[in-house]
């Protein structure tokens, strides 16, 4: 009799995150910090099963466009802003982030793009993370170069949807409604 062996999917995983978050890892920006809201979400598998042990992690611009890194020429970000955050999901496979809107960035050749989150999603099954971004429903997304190169009917699945403490961003690892991933 042929013995099948596992696919590296069912071996890989649960998503070990032990070390990786920490307590204020979700708040980009602290409470009451003006004009801070959150984005919540759930992670779902290919099955739309909520995935109870993965991570999302996101890096963004300040308010004004300017990062948290030496390598900005604009100068530092301003104020007690962190740009990044780290929420590892809840056993129902939902996270929140606090944070602030980001600003207009810099694209390549005289471009700018749109305010945007950038994102990283760590999960079981996955040798490597995924990459996607978070847009806004309620700011112009019309002219970002990055946001163009996907093809029109997919871009629903990177734009948040406004909600009464900020906005709901679902991932999507695979099957109908899979979240845009972006090759970094």
């Amino acid at each position: 009799m042929t013995k099948l062996l596992p696919t590296p999917s069912q071996t890989v995983g649960p998503y070990l995150s032990i070390g990786l978050p920490w307590p204020d890892g979700p708040y980009v920006v602290a409470e009451g910090t003006p004009g801070a809201f959150w984005i919540r979400g759930t992670v779902r598998d290919g099955n739309g099963d909520p995935v109870p042990d993965a991570m999302i992690e996101t890096w963004q611009a300040d308010p004004e466009g300017g990062f948290r890194h030496p390598d900005d020429p604009r100068g530092e970000a301003s104020g007690d802003f962190r740009g990044f955050g780290r929420c590892p999901t809840t056993p129902e496979g939902t996270y929140g982030i606090l944070t602030l809107l980001p600003g207009v960035v810099p694209g390549e050749g005289g471009t700018t793009q749109a305010r945007h989150i950038d994102v990283s999603v760590f999960a079981r099954g996955l040798l490597n993370r995924c990459v996607t971004r978070i847009y806004f429903e309620d700011q112009d997304n019309s002219d970002d170069p990055v946001l163009a190169t996907v093809p029109e009917e997919r871009r629903g699945t990177l734009i948040a949807a406004k909600t009464g403490d900020g906005y709901r961003f679902d991932v999507r690892l695979q099957g109908d409604g899979e979240t845009v991933f972006f090759r970094v």
